[in-house]
């Protein structure tokens, strides 16, 4: 039928690559269709090809039925197949019911899954003198002996990117980060409750 439909427009005068266009179709495709001798299939990627293993409408209904069930509402499909089965009903794969599920919005947050919540963003800080953000952090420093490790903590201001204190100890632990707090404090004249400590 697209080929008659093209050669007639090309007869009324159309050019034939602009009829083919009309179609959705390449000369090339043409030329192949004309040459090619008895039924022609359409055989192009995205074209619609009948299924007959498809499932009908009325079973996608079924098999959504199954799943707003009170006892298999709140599963996923990889669940609620095996529990099938083992009642000897077999209505669909397990892929299929994902599809079908996500084609009707049910797929979301199906079982225990939490909901999404919104992170709230992060609070943007910006210092615009010395000492008013301190960032922190550990580190770990090879030793000769392998597998063990010094942990350096240290401080630097952010806004001269300078070191304002640091301390070398074998292990992790809260008291020395606190100890280096109030050390560093000190030793710069600083008030702790003028300043924030970023990690």
């Amino acid at each position: 039928m697209a080929i008659e439909l093209i050669n007639e427009a090309v007869s009324a005068g159309a050019r034939q690559h602009k009829a083919c266009a009309v179609l959705g179709l390449s000369c090339r495709t043409l030329r192949r269709w004309q040459a090619a001798p008895g039924d022609l299939e359409d055989k192009r990627g995205q074209a619609r090809h009948h299924r007959p293993q498809a499932l009908s409408a009325a079973e996608k209904e079924a098999i959504l039925n199954v799943c707003n069930t009170p006892a298999y509402q709140s599963l996923p499909p990889s669940q609620i197949v095996p529990k099938l089965a083992d009642q000897g009903i077999y209505m669909a794969s397990e892929s299929s019911f994902y599809r079908i599920l996500k084609a009707s919005s049910q797929l979301n947050h199906r079982g225990n899954a939490k909901a999404p919540y919104p992170h709230p963003k992060p609070l943007a800080l910006v210092a615009y003198a010395p000492n008013e953000v301190w960032s922190w952090d550990i580190t770990y420093l090879a030793t000769t002996i392998r597998g063990q490790f010094l942990r350096l903590y240290l401080m630097v201001d952010v806004f001269t990117r300078m070191i304002v204190g640091w301390e070398i100890h074998p292990d992790e632990l809260a008291e020395h980060a606190a100890n280096l707090m109030i050390k560093t404090c000190m030793r710069n004249r600083v008030k702790p409750d003028s300043l924030v400590l970023h990690s």
